[in-house]
């Protein structure tokens, strides 16, 4: 750290994945909404699958040792970290608030946007779910669609379009207790696929339409682009694990070695498959040498991998999306995404542009490279979210954020006290 930076002056973003607990600490400039990356750590965690948690104990000496390796890493503590959750207890859609101006001058303040906000996500929820996120899409004046910041302009009527993302009460608070007890603070959880879709996706292809694909360990996570704003997200529990027990069952391995050659030898799409090399490695009891030749790999590859962006077309086209993604086309992310043929089977399945996602150098600066990887993207885009608190719909930007939760049972204590 430098003379001038403090402790205060770091933001920690903790990514619980699918399998994994990533941690990234930086340091933000306001001035410019942009944040440098000083160090981070990513550690194995058995106790979340997923994105859930199945092991509160695991999952705590997990989330303890990636934030303590990433402070190393650093040369200092955090006491706050912004959480990335993701997982199929996830559930969004759309809907429309309105709000009529009853002021003889009619001029829209950020309050009115707060109030046009409010009516949208005033919907009846189950007991055991509760709101995440209220994305504002879009603002009409007086029935004039495509507003993007009307504070300041007038109408009679206000009107906002929004993506409200619900989480399950439950598991959310078991993702919050495993921070708390491994003895750190949540400064809000926030659905990682939005962090991400910050970092990655551009403003061009957020307007002409676009889908951004988070390929993790045991999820997927979905996210339509269009009109410059989120239109439609979904978690649906596939992801590269499965072609690793795939591995392991067809090659007779274990797990940790059907990983490994998948990660370094792998090939998803047969238009990489250059000869037919040998890959040596060794059966199930760790011992007995296996020579497995390329193609064979690919031959049990390649079906899963088929499989899992036949999953994304299936759900797209179900939810009326298809064709709108195609000017931007499809934007590859997390860990599964790095598989050599990836980037092709997704093209050649969903039929439009697939890239790999990459932050923009003017948002995230670093010395080290690997933490621009797609397996690092959603501890970098909580790393932008926190470096950018003012993000809410007065303020014209995407996030609507809601009170942290430790906020809201706080605040609710009090009132039955007070």
């Amino acid at each position: 750290m430098t003379k001038r930076q403090t402790k205060q002056d770091l933001v920690a973003g903790l990514d619980v994945g699918s399998g994994r607990i990533t941690c990234l600490i930086g340091a933000p400039d306001a001035s410019t909404g942009t944040v440098r990356v000083l160090g981070g750590a990513s550690v194995v965690c058995r106790g979340v699958k997923g994105g859930v948690v199945i092991n509160i104990l695991e999952a705590a000496a997990a989330a303890t040792r990636a934030v303590e390796e990433a402070e190393a890493a650093v040369g200092a503590t955090v006491s706050q970290v912004w959480l990335g959750v993701r997982g199929s207890h996830l559930q969004s859609f759309n809907n429309r608030g309105a709000f009529n101006i009853a002021r003889t001058d009619r001029e829209i303040t950020a309050a009115d946007v707060d109030s046009v906000v409010g009516s949208a996500k005033a919907i009846p929820l189950s007991s055991d779910r509760e709101i995440l996120h209220v994305v504002p899409q879009g603002f009409s004046l007086d029935r004039q669609r495509g507003v993007p910041h009307p504070v300041g302009m007038e109408a009679s009527l206000l009107e906002v379009d929004v993506h409200i993302v619900t989480a399950s009460s439950a598991h959310l608070n078991n993702i919050m207790k495993t921070v708390g007890q491994a003895g750190f603070q949540v400064v809000e959880p926030v659905y990682g696929l939005l962090a991400a879709g910050e970092l990655l996706v551009t403003p061009e292809e957020k307007e002409l339409g676009s889908v951004l694909i988070d390929l993790g360990g045991q999820s997927l996570s979905i996210g339509v682009y269009c009109e410059g704003a989120i239109k439609y997200s979904k978690e649906i529990p596939i992801g590269s694990d499965f072609i690793t027990r795939d591995l392991a069952v067809g090659l007779k391995t274990s797990i940790a070695t059907a990983d490994r050659i998948k990660i370094e030898h792998g090939i998803a799409h047969p238009s990489l498959l250059n000869g037919d090399a040998d890959v040596d490695c060794h059966g199930i009891d760790g011992r007995t040498p296996l020579r497995i030749k390329t193609s064979t790999m690919m031959g049990i590859i390649l079906p899963r991998v088929e499989e899992i962006f036949s999953v994304v077309a299936e759900d797209l086209q179900n939810s009326s999306y298809a064709d709108v993604i195609a000017p931007g086309g499809a934007i590859l992310t997390g860990g599964g995404s790095l598989m050599r043929g990836t980037i092709e089977a997704a093209h050649q399945i969903l039929g439009v542009p697939v890239r790999h996602g990459v932050p923009h150098p003017d948002m995230v600066h670093t010395e080290e490279e690997k933490w621009l990887s797609p397996v690092y993207s959603t501890a970098l885009g909580l790393l932008l979210y926190g470096a950018q608190p003012r993000w809410g719909a007065a303020e014209g930007r995407f996030l609507k954020r809601q009170k942290p939760l430790w906020l809201r049972k706080i605040s609710a204590v009090l009132q039955e006290l007070f």
